[in-house]
């Protein structure tokens, strides 16, 4: 099917136009099981949520916590692969309507192909890619053209770190949200948010950015998802969620996703 037929839809602007804080899951593909990839997709949506996040599952997942690299190497004795969740993908647009993005490492992109990578997103219907080692000034140089070709939207993380520059820099290079890491570590559910990271959360708010922010890392419950949505749109749940559904299954979402946002 030619690219230029296709009608492009803003699911992710779409989202943000909705009331409330917003609450976003990341799962990894192909865990607990092979096939669970829309099982999931469709209980997610049904619980509610704002938006999904799918983890390409990779070998080496640096910035990843001990939950999620479990997942993630559990989905690749499974058989997961980029080509698999593709087709796992093909059939999902006309039954889920929430943005979809996909999150992952950059070299598993560079093995398939770039270009070819983002075709095959669009062809699916994915909305966006959250690629934390692919730099901004790389994808400025020689990515971001085939992107916008194919209607795919980058979306970059800032940290406490992350200095007043760089942050108006990808501000300028983004059109869908900012993703707001909440501490310098890796991936994990935490019980709650210290006073340093309230106050970097309220900094970066005041900074009157033109892209929303959404909290990720350290969400695991009600109250972390309050203290995050108190300055930013919305709030990713990843590892707490993993381990519930390593806990409770499929069966048990539902249940997960009303404690957070009853």
């Amino acid at each position: 099917m030619n690219i230029k037929t296709k009608k492009v839809t803003d699911r992710i602007g779409e989202a943000f136009q909705k009331e409330g804080s917003l609450l976003s899951i990341y799962f990894t593909a192909g865990y607990p099981e092979l096939q669970d990839t829309l099982p999931i997709l469709r209980e997610l949506q049904n619980s509610g949520v704002d938006m999904i996040e799918i983890g390409l599952p990779f070998s080496d997942p640096l910035a990843d916590g001990p939950t999620i690299q479990e997942s993630s190497l559990a989905a690749l004795k499974n058989g997961m692969t980029t080509r698999k969740l593709f087709e796992q993908l093909k059939e999902v647009r006309p039954e889920i309507h929430l943005p979809l993005i996909l999150m992952g490492y950059f070299n598993p992109v560079l093995q398939f192909g770039v270009e070819a990578f983002c075709r095959e997103c669009r062809e699916v219907g994915i909305d966006g890619l959250i690629l934390p080692d692919l730099p901004l000034e790389i994808y400025e140089k020689e990515y971001r053209p085939i992107f916008e070709q194919y209607n795919l939207k980058m979306i970059f993380l800032i940290t406490p770190q992350t200095s007043v520059e760089r942050i108006r820099r990808i501000d300028a290079s983004s059109d869908a949200f900012i993703y707001m890491v909440s501490s310098a570590s890796t991936t994990g559910a935490k019980a709650g948010f210290e006073a340093s990271a309230e106050s970097y959360f309220q900094r970066i708010s005041e900074m009157n950015l033109k892209n929303p922010l959404i909290v990720g890392f350290g969400i695991s419950n009600a109250q972390t998802f309050r203290q995050a949505t108190g300055h930013a749109r919305g709030a990713i749940i990843g590892s707490a969620f993993i381990k519930n559904l390593s806990e409770h299954g499929i069966s048990g979402i539902s249940r997960f996703i009303n404690s957070i946002r009853p």
